[in-house]
Order: C-alpha cells, then sequence, then structure tokens
C-alpha cells in the first residue's frame, strides 16, 4: 500500500504502524496474491451473483474491502513516478465518490462512472504485477486471467452506465435497475464472441461497445500470451 510508494521512511511508519497495512502490502508484493484475487474474482462473478435479490448488489461493507484493495494495489506499483502521481488520487478519488454515496444523494451515473475508472485501475494493477520482471510463475498466468475476468466486469459498468443514460440502449431481459450486475452475463458472451443473441445492442453506442468488446477479448489473449512467452524466455536466458 502506502509503504510501497517510493519506499519513503513516512510509508515504512504507517506500515509498521496499521497491521492491515502491512498484509495488504504483502498481498500484492507476493506472486500469490494474484492467486488470490482471480479466487476471489471467481467467486464474485460466478458464484455469488446466482443467491442475490434482484438490485445493484452492493454493500456497505463490500465497498470499503474494494476500497483498501485498490489502494493497496495501486500502491504496490508506487516505484513508477506515474502511479504516485496520477493514479492513487484518481483511485482516491473514485473511491470517496463510491463509498460517500452511502452516506450522501450521489447520481447513479456518477458511481457508476467512478466505478468504472476504479476498475480501470484495478486493471492497471493487476497487469502491472503480472508483467512485472521475475520469472513466470503459475500465480502470474492466474493473474492474467484474473485481469481478462476484470475485462468483462469492465464493459459490464460500461454498458450499465450507456444504459443509464440512453434507456431502451438494449433489448432483452436485462433491467439496468439491477446495475452492471444486469449486464455481467451479456459482457461475457460478448467478450468470448459467444453471442446467444437474447440481449440485443439497439442504440449505435451500445453497439459500437459491444464491437469493441468482442474485438479485445481475442487481442488481450494474443498479446497477452506473446508477453508471457517473452517474458519467460528472458527469464530463462538470465538465469543462465
Amino acid at each position: 500500500m502506502l509503504c510501497a510508494i517510493g519506499r519513503s521512511d513516512m510509508s515504512a511508519r504507517l506500515s509498521h504502524r496499521w497491521p492491515l497495512l502491512r498484509a495488504l502490502t504483502r498481498f500484492w508484493a507476493d506472486d500469490k496474491g494474484l492467486s488470490i484475487f482471480w479466487a476471489l474474482l471467481v467467486i464474485v462473478v460466478f458464484v455469488i451473483p446466482p443467491f442475490l435479490e434482484p438490485g445493484s448488489g452492493r454493500r456497505p461493507a463490500g465497498d470499503i474491502a474494494y476500497a483498501l484493495l485498490l489502494i493497496s494495489g495501486v500502491g504496490a506499483l508506487g516505484e513508477r513516478r506515474l502511479a504516485r502521481r496520477v493514479l492513487m488520487p484518481v483511485a482516491l478519488t473514485t473511491l470517496a465518490v463510491q463509498l460517500g454515496s452511502w452516506v450522501m444523494p450521489v447520481p447513479e451515473p456518477w458511481v457508476q462512472g467512478t466505478g468504472l475508472v476504479s476498475l480501470l485501475l484495478f486493471l492497471v494493477v493487476v497487469l502491472g504485477q503480472t508483467l512485472r520482471a521475475g520469472p513466470i510463475t503459475f500465480h502470474r498466468v492466474q493473474g492474467a486471467v484474473a485481469a481478462y475476468l476484470l475485462l468483462g466486469i469492465i464493459w459490464a459498468y460500461a454498458f450499465a452506465l450507456l444504459a443509464h443514460l440512453r434507456p431502451g440502449a438494449f433489448a432483452g431481459p436485462v433491467s439496468p435497475a439491477d446495475g452492471p450486475r444486469a449486464f455481467v452475463y451479456y459482457s461475457f458472451v460478448t467478450l468470448t464472441t459467444t453471442g446467444y443473441g437474447d440481449i440485443l445492442p439497439v442504440h449505435p453506442v451500445a453497439r459500437s461497445l459491444a464491437m469493441l468488446e468482442a474485438v479485445t477479448g481475442p487481442l488481450y489473449l494474443a498479446i497477452l500470451v506473446a508477453r508471457l512467452v517473452s517474458l519467460a524466455v528472458a527469464s530463462d536466458l538470465e538465469s543462465k
């Protein structure tokens, strides 16, 4: 978390003072954290939703845990100047809007828009940890899969935001009142280019987003596999 930003003395004192910060720092510093994060995503995306009542599915405790993971993840990229100067302020701003929506009225587009931005930051964090220097382990492969799952969730937020701003942008058994949850299924069907056809993009912007996601899925897999192979080869050469 903050102790990873610039490895400063102040950050180190904060980490020493707060055990939770130390735990979160270890979570992102160790490759095993990627596997744990992957498992959490699998549970959140595939296991829990069928048991939830209709609605957005947001809970204060879930948002707080999400915020801690995101801030610590961005902090784990702190050795890079961009993370210190840009990503952390953006993360804090988006999380302030999301958490603030529990205590004061916040327009739903703002909540979904900041949620979309925070997920993009999460994608940067996971990819940054997956593709950092070092040997390519099984945990990093799971990190790459976690990033793929994040892509599906990110597009679900984009579709939900559009459906809220442009009612009727999608035709089929989907309710914008359920928020991004309503579009997770449609997003992954589109990302994997399955396309069952039960939910259809009607608005021109919805169709453009659907096409972009359909292109993103195969490109991500092709580019990421090439990158992981190149990192593995480079790591083998360095070890010899």
